[in-house]
């Protein structure tokens, strides 16, 4: 059986988001990310005990927008949560024990040939449309690109930008400070559907904050979603279940869904 979850915002929280969201006396925190020579994310240490009890009990996927890069400064998966596969850079890559799996890759070239405007070529479409993006362009392994905001863009321009980049096959998703731009056929969903049917598993459930979440949660049979998520913008609660909880608080009442799911004892 499947399990699979996105990570920032969802499970795990940087700095950022817990000044956001707030941390609950209650809670004590566990670090779980390193970069640069720093502590830089973080999840309840309530919620790391249950991951590891998930990640026993069935085959817990992260499935994250991240970069490989980015993604591997999270070592708790190095040594104290062994992975079977982590799907990473929003379902370009999917990681077999920790290598890229290579007819994944070779899939997704086809696809992105077949189903999605170049680049360049929706770069053009946004300074055409006299929107201005207040940030910083970043790129993501050559395979799609973000703007590290320095102001955030009004509810009717980022209506306008969504739909001008599903005109061109581009996803668009505001995460915090960072707004995506996505080939269409890049996509969470198409990964973790590749690795169930090569495994003969279903996936069981599924948790994620953002609208690019969506394409692997549909998959899923259970579906969880932080009450401060993107996603709840665009779909209904009928859908999905909400937690009750805000920020790191949320990851650990989602990692108790988790275990519920499974039928085990919380």
């Amino acid at each position: 059986m499947i399990t699979a979850s996105d990570l920032d915002r969802t499970l795990m929280y940087s700095d950022r988001a817990l000044k956001e969201f707030g941390i609950p006396e209650d809670k004590v925190l566990k670090q779980v990310e390193w970069n640069k020579g720093n502590w830089t994310g973080y999840m309840t240490e309530a919620a790391f005990s249950m991951l590891k009890e998930v990640n026993d009990h069935s085959m817990f996927i992260p499935v994250t927008t991240r970069t490989t890069e980015q993604f591997k400064r999270f070592v708790i998966f190095e040594k104290e949560i062994p992975l079977t596969y982590a799907i990473t850079t929003n379902g370009a890559h999917i990681l077999y024990k920790g290598e890229v799996l290579k007819d994944w890759s070779q899939q997704l070239i086809l696809n992105l040939k077949c189903e999605c405007a170049l680049e360049e070529e929706i770069l053009s479409a946004l300074n055409k449309s006299g929107i201005t993006i207040d940030g910083e362009r970043k790129q993501a392994e050559k395979l799609f690109f973000y703007y590290l905001l320095n102001g955030l863009p009004t509810p009717s321009e980022l209506t306008e930008i969504r739909e001008l980049a599903e005109k061109y096959g581009w996803k668009m998703s505001l995460q915090g400070r960072k707004l995506y731009f996505i080939p269409r056929a890049i996509s969470k969903g198409k990964a973790l559907e590749f690795i169930c049917n090569r495994e003969g598993m279903e996936a069981m459930a599924g948790a994620g904050d953002s609208v690019l979440d969506w394409d692997f949660l549909k998959n899923c049979r259970y579906r969880f979603v932080p009450s401060h998520g993107e996603l709840l913008k665009v779909r209904g609660p009928a859908d999905i279940t909400l937690t009750d909880q805000l920020g790191v608080a949320a990851g650990e009442e989602i990692l108790q869904h988790f275990l519920k799911a499974l039928s085990l004892n919380v």
